[in-house]
């Protein structure tokens, strides 16, 4: 690398890094940008306060628990069926990010479910959804109807379908024309839209797995030119009628317009795009295995180890930091001076990430990051020991970093590698506080490559071309 390069790649890992810095603490430049502003009437542009997302261990949130009715459930398919439960409530609390939810089994039907920095109990019960459970109702055949029709005449004394359906309720209304089917939301994957592409109209695609593909087939062959309902907990699944709530004058049934194979159906008819992507959303919200009704426990809970044990972890990562640029100056002199710059530059860059991504910081997260620290300060003194080799083989200082970091480089890969693997490995098999551990591993390993490959490299290099270059002591 010529030395022009060298100095635009320095002066951007250093823009790099004052941005970072920015971001992760924005109120001394957002102070700034206020005072400037004021003064010249200027109009710069201030950097987004957020706040680091902090777990339950940290910060507490909202415990729930939900009794399953498996009593449709085999004794044998009760295990499966609640896991399947965990991983489709896993997945929706899941969905807008990395928050390092706790959702457990326990017992044969009760699962628990911790959100860490939930401050509402009715908005962590609107996330996992009061009313999961997704039915697909058939019309019932004409004599059935009007054997149903006779009966709730005789009984109540009425005579027309219309005084019937006043007095009705809505399960009695809606359960008159329409029976239950064996497909449930326990075999739709997922609802997903999209756009007609001649008319732009919304459509919605449906798509069963193998079980539900095969009842899917069997129930639209017996219904070709029959509606087809949808419900959710037993109501209509949207609000059909535009006036604003889901009742008994609200029924969402698809017309069946010929028999449908391979697991794969659309949705045609809609013409409201915001109304569409609702239905969507409620289409996979109902896709739980069992019902779940609400939940039989909710409460707020505080922190288990609370703001004591955050400022202990920061304190102990502060401290971290300053043992090793103090071990790295004395050991390595000059290299370890530059490295302890890097080392900066990294933590920066690192806690950037986590606040963007963003990444809900455990207790156990925190431990990862800490161990991160101590891994790229491996890969520099491998950097450094090689370099040691290269001076004492007789060549220039900028030849020895070149050479230094080449020849480090299969051992740094090699090692993060290995390490990587076992994180993935803990990461997708581990239990909740063991992926944050794994997360904040695996980003701070990658992070270490950049670091040390490519950072530390620019800081020694562009040191290198001064005159503090020729003085091999220093780098010795």
């Amino acid at each position: 690398m010529n030395n022009k390069n060298i100095v635009i790649s320095l002066i951007s890992i250093l823009a790099l890094a004052l941005v970072a810095g920015i971001f992760c603490y924005p109120n001394g430049y957002n102070q700034l940008v206020d005072n400037i502003n004021s003064k010249y009437n200027l109009k710069i542009w201030h950097f987004p306060q957020t706040e680091f997302k902090l777990g339950l261990d940290l910060k507490g949130g909202v415990h729930l628990e939900y009794q399953a009715d498996l009593s449709q459930i085999g004794d044998q398919d009760k295990s499966a069926v609640m896991e399947g439960l965990r991983d489709v409530i896993e997945r929706r609390v899941n969905i807008f990010g990395v928050t390092e939810p706790i959702v457990q089994v326990y017992g044969t039907d009760r699962i628990a479910v911790d959100l860490p920095g939930v401050e509402s109990v009715d908005d962590a019960i609107a996330w996992i959804g009061e009313t999961p459970l997704l039915e697909f109702w058939e019309q019932r055949p004409q004599a059935d109807i009007d054997k149903i029709n006779a009966k709730i005449a005789e009984i109540k004394g009425l005579t027309t379908l219309e005084e019937i359906q006043k007095v009705a309720d809505w399960q009695v209304a809606f359960e008159n024309p329409y029976q239950k089917t064996e497909l449930t939301g326990k075999y739709l994957k997922k609802a997903t839209l999209n756009f007609d592409q001649t008319t732009y109209a919304p459509i919605i695609q449906l798509k069963f797995d193998d079980a539900g593909a095969k009842l899917f087939e069997a129930i639209t062959e017996r219904n070709v030119g029959k509606t087809l309902a949808i419900t959710l907990d037993g109501a209509s699944i949207v609000d059909t009628n535009g006036d604003g709530k889901i009742d008994s004058s609200d029924l969402y049934a698809p017309r069946v317009e010929n028999k449908i194979s391979g697991g794969e159906a659309i949705i045609t008819g809609q013409t409201d795009i915001k109304a569409a992507k609702t239905l969507v959303q409620r289409l996979n919200q109902g896709a739980l295995p069992v019902p779940l009704g609400s939940p039989i426990v909710q409460k707020k809970i505080g922190p288990t180890l609370g703001e004591i044990s955050l400022n202990k972890s920061v304190q102990a990562g502060i401290y971290s930091i300053i043992g090793i640029i103090i071990f790295l100056i004395l050991f390595y002199r000059l290299p370890g001076l530059i490295a302890s710059v890097a080392l900066i530059v990294y933590c920066l860059i690192i806690l950037a990430l986590i606040k963007l991504i963003p990444v809900t910081l455990t207790l156990a997260g925190i431990g990862g990051l800490i161990l991160s620290i101590g891994m790229a300060v491996d890969a520099n003194i491998l950097i450094f020991s090689r370099m040691k080799e290269e001076l004492k083989a007789g060549k220039d200082v900028m030849s020895s970093i070149v050479e230094g970091c080449n020849r480090a480089w299969p051992s740094i890969r090699d090692g993060h590698f290995t390490a990587l693997i076992v994180m993935i490995i803990l990461y997708f098999l581990g239990t909740s506080f063991i992926k944050a551990f794994a997360f904040a591993l695996i980003l701070g390993l990658l992070l270490n490559l950049f670091s040390s490959m490519v950072v530390s490299r620019i800081f020694l290099e562009f040191v290198a071309l001064g005159k503090v270059g020729k003085i091999k002591l220093l780098w010795k």
